[in-house]
């Protein structure tokens, strides 16, 4: 897929949160990326990575990685790296991502650029070609500089269920309901007191976000920017007493009035880049409908295609949009870490000077 001999450098930003632990295992052993280096906080700095964090992942650290040492944002400013990988809260990003940008790939999971007219907002299997915005690779450098940008994690999972449905038949409205999961909140995260026994109907912007970004994401390449898609999406975000694991309750307005047996036969069938380049954190199945009667439930199907695959279930008639499905994606993998580490692997394959294109 690479035919680069030694692997990218990479580096982990915010690397103690719950997305940056993320990274960190899942750049273990990735064929591609070798992790040289984490940063954190000044409260971490100078401390074994094991010291630093608090582990929340049931895999347990690898001994090489906890015993690294934890830099500041500042110390790594001068290192040389291929991919910068960024878990950073958003007022941190803005500022500090374009520095690093300047000098390598940044793959980020914060919100600070993700609306930027250069920046990608990028979900593999939907808008691959939105790669285009990245300027060509520096001479002497195999991937390009830039900013590429992982959307809101409920978002990832809205627009995996909407691009097939985009591309087989058109649509102009979407309605959605998010029951999403703690793990979503970050560290420390919500306090048992105020979660448990509750449903919170608020999540700061994160409405915004979904009826924003969906239409950026199936938008197309113009003039090197994007048009955002004609479309209004309307959306109502909950926080709900579980780990991990975002539930979406969404009806659309499907032009040209397919049967349901179509609909699920497009999802069924859906492939796109990262399935055809065989990357190495792509699912066989983006997607996968389980049934008219099983509904997708966080607890058993969050880890399909290890935690890369959005399910789908219960599919039927609305009586005001005309369609209406239950989606669930892993909101720390697919929805965060893991959706951005595929991003990479694609801005390899697709834009870099060793990948397969």
């Amino acid at each position: 897929m690479t035919t680069r001999s030694e692997p990218f450098r990479a580096a982990v930003l915010g690397a103690t949160g719950t997305v940056g632990q993320r990274f960190v295992t899942l750049l273990e052993g990735h064929p591609w990326f070798e992790l040289t280096a984490l940063a954190a906080s000044e409260r971490s700095a100078g401390k074994a990575y094991r010291d630093a964090v608090t582990w929340i992942q049931t895999r347990p650290i690898d001994e090489t990685v906890a015993a690294m040492p934890v830099h500041t944002i500042d110390e790594l400013k001068d290192r040389e790296f291929d991919i910068v990988f960024s878990a950073l809260d958003a007022s941190v990003a803005r500022d500090i991502e374009p520095e690093f940008a300047r000098r390598c790939l940044v793959v980020t999971n914060a919100s600070a650029h993700r609306m930027d007219e250069d920046v990608p907002l990028l979900v593999p299997e939907v808008n691959p070609d939105h790669l285009a915005l990245l300027p060509p690779a520096r001479e002497g450098a195999d991937l390009p500089n830039g900013i590429v940008a992982n959307p809101n994690c409920s978002t990832i999972g809205l627009v995996l269920a909407l691009k097939p449905l985009a591309s087989a038949f058109g649509f102009e409205r979407v309605s959605v309901v998010t029951l999403q999961a703690v793990s979503g909140a970050g560290l420390p995260g919500i306090s048992s007191y105020q979660i448990l026994d509750n449903v919170i109907p608020w999540i700061s912007s994160e409405e915004e976000k979904l009826e924003i970004e969906t239409g950026k994401i199936l938008g197309r390449v113009s003039g090197g920017t994007i048009e955002p898609a004609e479309l209004a999406v309307s959306a109502q975000c909950n926080r709900v007493p579980v780990v991990d694991g975002h539930t979406l309750c969404v009806s659309v307005d499907l032009k040209g009035e397919p049967t349901l047996e179509d609909v699920k036969e497009v999802w069924g069938s859906f492939r796109a880049a990262p399935q055809e380049l065989g990357l190495p954190s792509a699912p066989a199945q983006p997607i996968v409908y389980l049934g008219d009667d099983t509904p997708p439930q966080a607890r058993v199907h969050r880890d399909l295609g290890q935690g890369m695959t959005t399910s789908i279930g219960r599919l039927r008639e609305c009586p005001i949009l005309g369609y209406r499905f239950v989606a669930l994606s892993h909101n720390t993998l697919r929805g965060a870490a893991g959706g951005a580490l595929l991003a990479a692997e694609l801005a390899v394959a697709r834009c870099g000077r060793h990948g397969s294109e």
